[in-house]
């Protein structure tokens, strides 16, 4: 059935046609959740979230757009919200302090794609988060500059505009602090 139809059901209170479409969205809704937060548990409660404030305000909705920038959007203002909570921070503390510390031997296992991933990782936590934001939505999940327009409610000009910016940034990044990943040595950056 399409998008558009479910929506509108579920608008109308039908819970049966929301389920799929929270089925489809669910994963990409997640993943921008966790590259924000980088915890499994907190990008679990933003994607549970992101469906409960999109299913109450479904009705304020226009049909004609595509749901998931919509979603992701919801889903990035919240996480942003947590980030910036106290309440966040104390978790992490808490969960510091329950981890189990590495060893030797699980660090050498690694394999150099698991360490460039991890650096870059590193290297992307430092931009801002509204650079994190825009590397997110282009890079790791993959959308289009229209679909990432549509994610943080602005212009196509202005997503190429500050995807400009923030890849320049993270390429000084890597270059002073990571430079096992830059172009030199085989990765794309």
């Amino acid at each position: 059935m399409e998008e558009s139809v479910l929506i509108q059901r579920a608008a109308k209170g039908e819970a049966a046609a929301w389920e799929p479409l929270m089925l489809a969205h669910q994963e990409p809704v997640f993943r921008l959740a966790y590259l924000f937060l980088g915890d499994a548990d907190d990008a679990e409660d933003i994607t549970q979230e992101t469906f409960l404030r999109a299913y109450h305000n479904l009705k304020q909705f226009d049909t004609t757009r595509p749901l998931r920038p919509w979603l992701l959007s919801i889903a990035a203002n919240l996480a942003r919200n947590r980030h910036r909570s106290v309440a966040r921070y104390l978790a992490a503390l808490t969960r510091s302090f329950r981890a189990e510390p590495t060893t030797a031997l699980d660090v050498e296992q690694r394999t150099a794609q698991d360490q460039d991933a991890d650096q870059l990782w590193k290297a992307v936590r430092q931009l801002n988060a509204d650079d994190q934001q825009i590397i997110y939505l282009r890079f790791f999940l993959d959308l289009s500059t229209a679909e990432a327009a549509q994610a943080l409610d602005v212009a196509e000009g202005t997503v190429k505009s500050r995807l400009n910016r923030a890849v320049s940034r993270l390429r000084i990044i890597i270059k002073k602090e990571f430079p096992a990943l830059s172009k030199e040595e085989g990765y794309p950056i």
